[in-house]
């Protein structure tokens, strides 16, 4: 998708008041983060704990309504609908298919927080998401180690992808099967016909800028993590600098990718850092506990699916605890933050599946393999925890960047290890930034799929400045408050945007399975 010179003066392609608009949304959060910093810290912190106290129950609310969703269009007739009609073929094989859609979707989170997030919640469980305080299975370290890996996979199972899902099939549905642009704008149209132009502008703004962030958040959270590997490795310091110079390093390796487009750059490098993911994870699963890594992937599963849907609509009522705002909340927050950026690059990949295919795919082999990724890492952190030296909770609770390499020097080779996970962070920090400055580029040209070279170029360096002005204003809690306040709103568009693809389905017209939907297909 190499961007043409046309493609950026093109009138068509490209929207003054979206464009304007976010960049000066964007532009406001990078000033309040760098002119004051100290200022800033605290009001970032202020402003998370008002959106986590008094709406945290909309975002618990918004994940499970777009999960339901997902199984009742995948189980029903409305499963047949082909994107892109009844002779459409996919552009993209199964394995490149998940390969882009995994690492757009998740990437440098599972290595941010694959050790750190499951040791966490053993070392400090949040004992009001018990279900039952009197059971035997919840006494102990035992009980602690099981519930911490529950946890750890409702916040990365099945509710992001449900997320993705549903966002992704309706800007691949009013894309490829009505002929319009792949926009959030262009599915608000054509959904709710009444809504005023400036309302969609300003929800394509919302995107934009929820986008940016929400990238940002990742990027910050890999930045941290590359310096703490670099200084374990060769001695540099963990400073902001350090950062800010990684930051800038590697958003021009995005910036390099991105222009050249989705086959020769995004493509390409995803099946290469899936590739470096998966041989690092076999690498700690052979070396490691094998047996009990696989024997825990069998039991985790069973205990997510058991608890499931008291944990995913656990809401910390009767007890007025804070944890769920700083893990639960946040994460839902930033999955949506990251919705518009996922769905619309997804929907890219997707000409060709049906709505059954394409919500399985996206739900359960991502899913699955989140979950065997989170497994092979968290368990084994939990069984040197349980069964080996320890001292893996001192060293995560004291830097959460550090965690995955005070992981992996209990393995042999430990140097090794150490440094391909730097690689592996550095690139997924590269297509996590080069997806989403096309996908922003995208949505600020209308839905343009070949948006032009330099919106794409000023969308990557814009995530990357932002990243690196949030690391410096407020560390990790300014990333997280930047996902949450983005995410937020863009919960409410969510929810319409779920409604409006249900409404369009069930409209009784032609459909691509070739005949008119009865009330009995349902």
């Amino acid at each position: 998708m190499a961007g043409t010179g046309a493609a950026d003066t093109n009138p068509a392609t490209f929207k003054p008041t979206v464009f304007f608009g976010a960049i000066a949304a964007i532009s406001a959060l990078i000033a309040a983060a760098v002119l004051d910093p100290d200022d800033a810290a605290d009001r970032f912190n202020a402003v998370q704990a008002w959106a986590t106290t008094n709406f945290g129950w909309l975002l618990v609310l918004t994940v499970n309504v777009m999960l339901i969703t997902c199984g009742y269009l995948a189980f029903t007739r409305r499963g047949n609908v082909r994107l892109g009609g009844v002779k459409a073929k996919p552009q993209y094989s199964l394995p490149s298919w998940f390969a882009m859609l995994f690492s757009a979707g998740m990437g440098i989170g599972l290595l941010f927080y694959g050790v750190a997030e499951p040791v966490l919640h053993f070392s400090a469980p949040p004992l009001s998401a018990f279900s039952d305080p009197d059971a035997a299975l919840v006494r102990g370290l035992a009980g602690n180690a099981q519930h911490a890996m529950g946890l750890t996979f409702l916040h990365w199972g099945l509710h992001a992808w449900g997320i993705y899902a549903i966002i992704g099939l309706s800007l691949a549905y009013i894309c490829y099967n009505r002929e319009l642009t792949l926009s959030i704008g262009s599915f608000l149209k054509e959904a709710f016909p009444r809504m005023p132009t400036f309302l969609v502008d300003l929800i394509d703004v919302l995107a934009i800028t929820a986008t940016v962030c929400g990238v940002a958040a990742s990027l910050g959270f890999g930045a941290s993590q590359i310096n703490a590997g670099l200084a374990l490795l060769t001695g540099l310091p963990e400073t902001g600098l350090v950062k800010a110079i990684l930051i800038a390093v590697i958003t021009a390796l995005a910036t390099i990718s991105v222009a050249m487009g989705l086959d020769k750059g995004i493509r390409i490098l995803s099946e290469v850092n899936m590739a470096l993911a998966v041989g690092l994870a076999l690498f700690v699963l052979i070396a490691g506990p094998t047996v009990f890594l696989l024997d825990g992937f069998v039991q985790n599963i069973g205990y997510y699916l058991q608890q499931f849907v008291y944990l995913s609509t656990w809401t910390e009522t009767y007890t007025a605890g804070e944890w769920q705002g700083s893990w639960t909340i946040f994460y839902y927050a930033w999955w949506i933050s990251w919705s518009p950026f996922v769905g619309i690059f997804i929907a890219r990949i997707s000409y060709g599946r049906t709505i059954r295919e394409f919500i399985l795919g996206v739900l359960l082999v991502p899913t699955l393999f989140t979950f065997a990724w989170m497994t092979i890492f968290g368990d084994s952190a939990l069984y040197i925890e349980l069964f080996g030296a320890g001292g893996l909770s001192e060293a995560v609770a004291a830097s959460m960047p550090d965690a995955l390499f005070a992981f992996l020097s209990h393995y042999p080779l430990s140097d090794l290890a150490s440094g391909l996970a730097i690689v592996i962070v550095a690139t997924f920090f590269v297509t996590s930034a080069d997806s989403g400055a096309l996908v922003t580029a995208m949505i600020a040209s209308g839905g343009h799929q070949e948006a032009g070279f330099t919106p794409r170029v000023t969308w990557a360096v814009a995530i990357g400045v932002l990243a690196g002005a949030l690391l410096w204003s407020g560390g990790m809690g300014a990333l997280q408050t930047a996902a949450i306040v983005t995410g937020l709103p863009f919960a409410l568009v969510l929810l319409a945007m779920t409604y409006g693809l249900l409404r369009m389905l069930a409209e009784r017209r032609v459909f691509d399975t070739g005949r008119k939907l009865d009330d009995d297909d349902d």
